[in-house]
């Protein structure tokens, strides 16, 4: 699997994942559980013998220092990295900050739920998933994706939203689908690509 390859993880716990806050583009450091994740996930990579050419991230200390740990662990801290806040989690506007049971409690828990799990409505002040696209997929045709056709290995350390973007796309998914699809924290997702951009082959390296 040393082809057009393009791995994508989302960052480790955050310290608010841990108090059950909504986070957006808050910047908020790894849990020491979140730091155990994202060296599991350099362990695991390096165990499937991967070497990247070029690395992703957000403008997010979360997810750049889950990267960071990530090339510790596969011995590989001096390959180029590309920081964007194209990749940044999705803004939860208004709801940034709080307590998912206290945003559940002034707006209702089938707003909030609404706000949490549908495609196209966003939170107050805020971005829905299709929005998030929006800024990640042009990034992802425009930087990244020539880097893989080209015979890359691609590694993006990046959100739960951000990276369901990218899910969408490769996976050929409906917004629906997409919605109900959870990614885990220090999950490796490998992708092998075609050359036509189309997913030759899927792993999920949660096991």
């Amino acid at each position: 699997m040393s082809d057009r390859l393009l791995v994508l993880v989302r960052h480790g716990q955050s310290d608010w994942n841990l108090k059950n806050l909504f986070t957006g583009w808050r910047d908020v450091d790894l849990t020491e559980q979140g730091i155990k994740e994202a060296r599991a996930a350099g362990v695991k990579l390096k165990a499937q013998g991967l070497r990247f050419d070029v690395a992703f991230t957000s403008a997010l200390v979360r997810a750049q220092r889950s990267l960071d740990l990530m090339l510790e662990e596969i011995g590989q801290t001096n390959i180029p990295v590309f920081k964007d806040q194209a990749l940044n989690e999705r803004d939860y506007g208004d709801l940034s900050g709080l307590n998912k049971d206290d945003a559940r409690a002034k707006w209702g828990a089938d707003q909030v739920q609404l706000w949490r799990r549908s495609y196209d409505v966003a939170p107050p002040g805020g971005e829905s998933l299709k929005d998030t696209a929006a800024r990640v997929l042009p990034y992802y045709i425009q930087d990244m994706l020539p880097r893989v056709l080209r015979g890359d290995n691609v590694l993006v350390s990046a959100h739960g939203n951000s990276l369901r973007a990218l899910v969408m796309v490769l996976e050929k998914l409906t917004p629906k689908e997409i919605v109900a699809r959870e990614i885990g924290t220090g999950v490796p997702l490998i992708y092998r690509l075609n050359a036509d951009s189309t997913v030759a082959e899927r792993r999920d390296l949660a096991a």
